[in-house]
């Protein structure tokens, strides 16, 4: 008999750099040092942005990329690196640069940076023990110092998402099932329909994705009532109460969502009366704290978000006062026993006895199921630095705000709409133009730094007369670098008038008494 053919070999790997631990950790340290190299040789633009227009500048991306097909061969891995490197300093954003100063988007810090391409070099999971235990771990360690951190007892639970508005989504969805079980509903069997018309509260302030969670969880967006916020741009406690008492038949409160932290304003609701409210009416109360929850890290700011233990959830995003790279988002629940609705039993993943011998991962309280470990980057930075060294970092961002702040009042061409509650301060720029002509020209003016890249600043729209006046076009400024300086302030907003004045000798083409009437109809 003929001898039996031998099996084949595996084919080598051994010239294939993979990241990992060892030799692979030792590849990827080896190509980051290759693509500073092509970032050092790179020009960088004087300001945050780019200068020139849109289509200019991504045309610019595109073209250094190649045709945009998938290449037969590739260039190696070097000149990628070293490509790719060039044009994200060239043609991206630089939030180190003291005059960006447009969105809740921090220069990350280096530790959070490397520690995320640690855990990016393990391509660990978080849904199973199996994926990747380390990452699991560091997340419900992480979970539980910021459960403490805003006041949760030991029954509390989180886990991290995507972004704020996952967050929110999963808060208003254990909304609609914690009232659910309240009123003997299973709405994962019958649907929302049985609920009757559920109804969600928050400011008319909210982030929208609040109303975005309502149509995804198939309340619909009509779900939504805005509450009117006071002089200080918070949720009346008085006018909630009245929305209250007006419901019709058949409608039911299901939550109310406090803001601890407006994205254009910073402003804070008045967290225990909220909380109050929604008890005494069975509802859900969850504190959309994604931009203010980061005030507990300082002693100076911690008082603002006072009530915040008071939630039954809490959106928290790191990846705004955090310093972390996006993203970072948490979304912390007083009572664990809330993701029950999300438990899931797959024989593949999680069957019932590895759970029982404590083969486990996090599975059951996320709408995922491959999930990368972002836990580890945010313990790292809280290893690092502690509560002590974050607080002053924002303490040195607030103080930016609130001298920006001053400097805004005391120039009379400019005209502060909103001062700094944590971070960010809204203004708009006057001069001499008519009023008729202050939209576009603020308007204008960002565009005009846009373009030019020497500054990048953000944009808003609010009251000036008061609540219910008519909102107008405005400047925002968001300070998250805590290495600016007061100078660069002073320098940002002598831009931000030079510019205004050269604009502002432009005949204005829309009038705001258009707009406005444009608005209307």
């Amino acid at each position: 008999m003929p001898a039996a053919e031998a099996p084949p070999r595996p084919r080598s790997t051994a010239t294939i750099p993979l990241a990992g631990t060892g030799d692979g950790l030792t590849e990827v340290a080896d190509a980051l040092a290759r693509a500073v190299g092509g970032a050092q040789a790179a020009q960088r633009p004087a300001g945050p942005l780019p200068a020139g227009a849109p289509h200019d500048v991504l045309g610019a991306v595109t073209s250094r990329l190649g045709p945009a097909v998938v290449p037969a061969t590739g260039i190696g891995a070097d000149a990628a690196l070293h490509r790719v490197a060039k044009l994200l300093v060239e043609q991206g954003i630089n939030l180190t640069h003291p005059f960006a100063a447009a969105h809740l988007q921090p220069p990350p810090l280096a530790v959070a940076v490397a520690a995320d391409a640690l855990a990016g070099a393990s391509n660990a999971s978080q849904d199973t023990y199996d994926s990747g235990p380390a990452g699991i771990a560091v997340e419900r360690w992480l979970v539980a110092a910021l459960a403490g951190l805003a006041g949760f007892g030991a029954e509390a639970d989180g886990v991290l998402t995507p972004g704020g508005s996952l967050s929110n989504l999963m808060a208003v969805m254990f909304a609609r099932d914690s009232v659910a079980r309240r009123l003997g509903v299973d709405v994962r069997a019958d649907g929302v329909a049985a609920l009757g018309t559920p109804v969600v509260f928050c400011s008319e302030l909210a982030h929208f994705s609040t109303h975005r969670a309502c149509a995804v969880l198939g309340l619909g967006e009509s779900a939504v009532r805005a509450v009117p916020v006071d002089a200080d741009r918070r949720m009346r406690p008085d006018a909630l109460v009245e929305m209250l008492a007006e419901l019709d038949s058949g409608e039911i409160p299901l939550a109310v969502v406090a803001t601890a932290g407006t994205t254009d304003f910073g402003s804070v609701d008045p967290l225990p009366e909220i909380a109050e409210i929604a008890r005494e009416h069975g509802m859900w109360f969850h504190a959309d704290a994604a931009y203010g929850f980061g005030a507990l890290f300082s002693d100076r700011l911690a008082p603002r978000v006072a009530g915040l233990e008071l939630a039954d959830s809490i959106t928290v995003d790191l990846h705004k006062i955090g310093w972390q790279p996006s993203a970072a988002s948490v979304l912390l629940v007083s009572d664990g026993t809330a993701f029950s609705s999300l438990e899931r039993q797959v024989d593949y993943l999680n069957p019932a006895d590895d759970g029982e011998q404590g083969y486990d991962g996090l599975l059951g309280v996320s709408l995922q199921t491959t999930r990368r470990p972002d836990a580890v980057k945010v313990a790292t930075t809280l290893l690092a630095y502690g509560r002590e060294g974050l607080g002053r970092m924002l303490d040195t961002c607030h103080d930016l705000a609130r001298h920006a702040e001053t400097r805004i009042l005391g120039d009379p061409e400019l005209e502060l709409v909103a001062g700094a509650n944590l971070t960010t301060v809204v203004f708009r720029y006057r001069g001499t133009a008519a009023e008729a002509c202050l939209d576009e020209l603020n308007g204008t003016l960002r565009r005009e730094l846009l373009r030019s890249g020497r500054a990048l600043l953000g944009r808003t729209s609010a009251f000036v007369d008061g609540p219910g006046a008519p909102s107008v076009t405005c400047l925002k400024f968001t300070l998250l670098n805590p290495n600016a300086g007061v100078a660069d302030i002073d320098a940002l907003l002598d831009l931000v008038v030079t510019t205004g004045r050269e604009l502002a000798t432009r005949p204005c083409t829309r009038t705001d008494a258009d707009a406005h009437q444009e608005g209307a109809a």
